[in-house]
């Protein structure tokens, strides 16, 4: 099993970003997924996850700014990130969800400058 993201970078503050996971060895369509992220000195928090049924899950800092989405033909998903903050910096992940300890990839750096 694979999750591979891409998309990281460094933009400004209120810029936007677009994550992509191509995930391989399991059968995604009917996998709840999640994006992740871990900022220097903290936890790794759930920032979005969208189930099989088609609902979504955001946490608090991210609602209004970040959407989730997949496509279960390019067994893709994506997360659109939109009025980026300084604070939105960290490594992101892709993976179910809830996270699965044996799929987490290298992640993609996004660094957000003020």
């Amino acid at each position: 099993v694979q999750f591979v993201e891409s998309g990281g970078g460094l933009v400004q503050a209120g810029g936007s970003l677009r994550l992509s996971c191509v995930v391989s060895g399991i059968t995604f369509r009917f996998n709840a997924i999640g994006w992740y992220r871990q900022a220097p000195g903290k936890q790794r928090e759930l920032v979005a996850a969208l189930g099989f049924d088609g609902r979504t899950n955001y946490a608090d800092s991210v609602k209004g700014r970040f959407t989730i989405s997949r496509d279960n033909a390019k067994n893709t998903m994506y997360l659109q990130m939109d009025s980026l903050k300084p604070e939105d910096t960290a490594v992101y992940y892709c993976n179910a969800a809830p996270g699965v300890a044996d799929y987490w990839g290298q992640g993609t750096q996004v660094t957000i400058s003020s």
